[in-house]
């Protein structure tokens, strides 16, 4: 049986989905301003049903993105997959569409205006290959930023081709759908990339803390918080 707990090959890519270019810590600067900052947006989790918490967190062991290039806006970044019964896929896993998570609904995350998105990138053609065409200028595959207009801005990456139902302009509201997961850009499995960063420049700036509302980590009730490496979430 495919356990959540059970280490395999797919969890093992989603692991390293977004961390493959280690450079070392340089983000001691940001960590000094932003690491008491809390999070101005009502914001909650963004998709339906459970989800696994791969890469989060405020160590340098849960937020593998700690380590990816200074100004990126990753540092508070989260990597989260769909579970299913304690299982990511059905089958072998092989295919993008064996993954739960590929074509998983996802959610706004709070209320702001969508300033930019991509959504006319192919996905990787299945888990743990990443497409030759893929380099620095569409590392996030399909996206959408929000702008939710108090300077701060969610960036939601590798979303499946096509999938995204918002354009650039529209305002949107807190749990209204924006489009499926998927396995475009710089992902060697499907999953969502979700943070928070200070600009509305794609993957550059400087990333902040984000806390959400309302939600159960391994079962139990969070007013306010923010999610770790390890922990099985959903909305309350």
């Amino acid at each position: 049986m495919k356990h959540i707990y059970t280490i395999s090959i797919i969890f093992i890519i989603i692991l390293s989905s977004c961390t493959d270019a280690l450079i070392g810590d340089k983000g001691k600067e940001e960590e000094d301003i932003y690491l008491n900052y809390q999070t101005k947006t009502d914001l909650e989790l963004p998709f339906e049903e459970e989800w696994y918490v791969s890469v989060g967190g405020r160590t340098h062991l849960e937020g593998g993105h700690h380590f990816i290039t200074h100004g990126s806006g990753q540092r508070y970044a989260y990597d989260i997959s769909k579970v299913v019964n304690g299982s990511f896929y059905s089958g072998d896993g092989g295919e993008n569409e064996d993954v739960y998570t590929f074509g998983a609904r996802l959610n706004a995350p709070g209320a702001g205006k969508i300033i930019a998105l991509e959504n006319n990138i192919e996905d990787n053609s299945r888990p743990g290959v990443i497409n030759a065409n893929i380099d620095n200028s569409n590392l996030g595959g399909n996206y959408i930023m929000i702008d939710h207009l108090n300077g701060e801005y969610s960036f939601m990456a590798h979303f499946k081709k096509g999938s995204i139902i918002v354009s650039v302009g529209d305002m949107v509201v807190k749990g209204q759908e924006v489009g499926q997961a998927g396995n475009s850009g710089n992902s060697t499995g499907p999953h969502l990339h979700y943070h928070l960063q200070n600009t509305p420049n794609y993957l550059d700036g400087i990333g902040l803390p984000a806390q959400f509302t309302n939600y159960f980590e391994d079962d139990v009730s969070i007013e306010k918080g923010e999610p770790v490496k390890g922990q099985l979430v959903r909305k309350n």
